[in-house]
């Protein structure tokens, strides 16, 4: 995979307002291309030794592999957990004309 390819990355935050301040941090800085925000999942996950039920919201953000790292620093500037979901996925295959809006908007 080449750094322009592009990838889905997978974010959680603790409510709403954050997600926002997420997603608009991503457009405004050109680090994704498109933000979702999927509002009300539940997450459930050990966290230092407990077991923990969380209502949060998931973002899922359109970019490309050579802009991960950069996203990644920017996200962990502003959010609020100590250590906040943050993966990526490849896609396997993609439109042409998505694919063209996308890096156009990188």
């Amino acid at each position: 995979m080449t750094s322009s390819e592009p990838i889905v990355v997978l974010m959680t935050a603790a409510n709403a307002e954050e997600a926002d301040l997420i997603a608009s941090m991503l457009l405004e800085a050109r680090l994704a291309a498109c933000v979702q925000i999927l509002p009300s999942i539940k997450s459930v996950y050990r966290w230092k030794g407990e077991l923990v039920r969380e209502n949060e919201v998931l973002l899922s953000a359109k970019t490309t592999r050579e802009k991960f790292a950069e996203l990644d620093r920017a996200v962990r500037a502003i959010h609020s957990y100590e250590t906040p979901e943050i993966l990526a996925l490849p896609i396997a295959a993609i439109s042409d004309a998505y694919l063209e809006w996308l890096r156009g908007e990188m």
